[in-house]
């Protein structure tokens, strides 16, 4: 691929937002990320039925989001890779162990542009090209977000986590569009 059309990658933020409202998403808890740059303003001007809860660390995400969904809430949580990588610990003990259903959406910061459509695991960058077997590894399902067509992956990542009361991670593999 000698070059890419970054909109052909680019989840657009206001597909996202119907993709949300879809799946009953009421909270969405965060620490933000830049691939997620565009969803995060968009929830920043605020979105009806939707409350941005921004957090300290990725482990606090989880833990928070957890709480909201044993109170009958259904978060969505975002961060980066990094960010994913730091609280690994406890997605372990509240998705895997506790069987907790959470659904995140996680930039794949880092990725290189010439890596988009081709698998993240020939990224040169190791957060990018572990992700993948890592998750697989710890048996944590994941989808990828590459295009606004993907977007139904929500709606599999939400019915996926409520089947095997785990969690599952939907890799958003471009900066998101502002569209």
């Amino acid at each position: 691929m000698s070059s890419v059309n970054l909109q052909d990658f680019s989840v657009p933020a206001s597909a996202c937002v119907e993709a949300m409202a879809r799946n009953r998403v009421d909270h969405v808890v965060t620490v933000p990320d830049w691939v997620q740059l565009a969803l995060h303003q968009r929830l920043e001007e605020g979105l009806p039925g939707v409350r941005l809860v921004g957090c300290c660390s990725e482990n606090q995400v989880v833990t928070v989001a957890a709480g909201l969904a044993l109170g009958g809430k259904r978060p969505l949580l975002m961060m980066q890779n990094q960010g994913l990588y730091n609280c690994m610990n406890t997605l372990r003990a509240v998705c895997l162990d506790a069987q907790m259903p959470l659904v995140f959406m996680v930039g794949q910061f880092g990725r290189e542009y010439a890596n988009l459509g081709q698998p993240s695991t020939a990224s040169r960058r190791t957060m990018v090209r572990i992700m993948e077997p890592l998750l697989t590894a710890i048996k944590v399902p994941f989808l990828c977000l590459d295009s606004e067509a993907d977007l139904v992956r929500m709606d599999e990542a939400y019915a996926l986590a409520h089947a095997q009361r785990t969690a599952v991670v939907l890799l958003v593999s471009a900066p998101m569009a502002w569209r």
